[in-house]
């Protein structure tokens, strides 16, 4: 099992600094709290907390995990009476990113000065969404901030995984990708060159494969610069295009056969996610909506999703209009209606997401072991194509000396 050596407030002077043993870094914290100590920081290892903690801090830029963590810590932090200014300052001191920390200073200021929570993180909007932001001020109105914040770790905590499992199944395709560019460029930059005069001596009795190489060779070695400067205009035509193209682009992806379901899918996992917390919170669904699409990348879902949230406004029901848009599953529809007639849309949501997520994590593991397999062999049937061709001249000139 882990050790995790953490550091602790055992009163208002008092530090505890030891280790302890727990198979995650939250059961870890709960397990501080449970023990009466406001838990300051942990961190898995044997490293000292004191010489972390008189480490130069960095200067990278906040990273969402930084922020999952920053909410679950001001979250035990409130709920054990510590007010929030102090907890500000407690998570500040152990902050290791330096412009997490500034954050958190400035956080503290504003509040010290009048402001309220929710409304000094709307300072730093390229950090804290609209969906966080309009939780926390519900969170505050409703005096329940401590269980707002442990919701927006746990929504966050699952949008995380989802990212790390494609990420994870993406890795090994990337990495072999990569490996086997640089293997062809180096065969054709380096190698080919070399044998160049040896192939050249048969004159026109080259076979076609080696005749292929030999001027792929010869081109890339010539026009390497122009072949790049041609990616970067297409990148950049491609920039400029992509606002026109979105559109297109979105019901292109959701019609590609297995890519679009997936799409699709981890779509409306996203969507069902966010608007079950929103309304779970308390927050009215029209308001939910506009926070809600927002979150999806698919151009064509988020128009479709307008015009619900349209007929939602006028008076229609959300089920009945997404049923009728014939974007999205009937399932998710019949869902949506049943929570709308029973009052409890916010668990409809949830089911809704619950099965969605749990296909994306099959499509995923599917997908992650179809890409190995065809990566492999379409780099060995590149590689095997390049060593084919520089053999064939080598078998020729044997059978021509004999």
């Amino acid at each position: 099992m882990p050790v995790y050596s953490y550091r602790a407030k055992k009163g208002p002077k008092d530090i505890v600094e030891d280790t302890i043993e727990a198979p995650s870094e939250k059961e870890a914290f709960e397990k501080i709290s449970r023990m009466g100590y406001i838990p300051v920081r942990i961190q898995e290892g044997g490293v000292s907390p004191l010489a972390v903690s008189n480490a130069p801090k960095s200067s990278r830029k906040v990273r969402p995990r930084e922020i999952t963590v920053f909410s679950r810590q001001l979250a035990s932090l409130i709920r054990s009476g510590v007010p929030i200014l102090d907890a500000l300052n407690i998570i500040r001191e152990q902050a290791d990113n330096r412009r997490m920390a500034d954050m958190i200073s400035g956080i503290h200021d504003m509040i010290k000065e009048g402001d309220a929570f929710s409304g000094a993180l709307s300072r730093y909007p390229g950090v804290f969404s609209r969906l966080y932001i309009a939780m926390i001020k519900t969170g505050e109105d409703s005096g329940t901030l401590p269980e707002t914040l442990l919701r927006i770790c746990e929504y966050r905590s699952k949008q995380e995984e989802m990212v790390s499992k494609l990420r994870t199944a993406m890795a090994y395709p990337a990495l072999m990708a990569v490996v086997g560019a640089g293997t062809v460029i180096f065969m054709l930059t380096f190698v080919m060159p070399r044998l160049m005069n040896i192939f050249t001596t048969l004159g026109e009795g080259l076979p076609l494969p080696t005749v292929i190489l030999l001027k792929l060779s010869m081109y890339l070695r010539q026009w390497w610069i122009w072949v790049v400067v041609a990616l970067l205009v297409v990148l950049i035509r491609q920039q400029l295009k992509m606002k026109a193209m979105k559109l297109p682009l979105s019901r292109l992806k959701l019609r590609v056969p297995l890519l679009g379901d997936f799409v699709l899918k981890a779509e409306l996992a996203r969507f069902s996610r966010t608007l079950e917390l929103l309304i779970r919170n308390g927050i009215p669904i029209l308001r939910a909506m506009d926070i809600a699409i927002p979150v999806l990348d698919n151009q064509t879902l988020r128009n479709q999703l307008d015009e619900s949230r349209k007929e939602l406004e006028q008076g229609g029901s959300l089920g009945a209009s997404l049923k009728s848009s014939k974007v999205f599953p009937v399932f998710m529809a019949n869902l949506i209606s049943v929570g709308e007639e029973s009052g409890r849309l916010d668990e409809a949501l949830a089911e809704v997401a619950d099965s969605y997520e749990r296909d994306t994590d099959e499509a995923i593991k599917i997908i992650s072991s179809l890409l190995e397999p065809v990566m492999i062999l379409v780099m060995g049937l590149i590689v095997g194509f390049i060593v084919v061709s520089m053999l064939l001249p080598v078998f020729q000139i044997n059978f021509m000396a004999r």
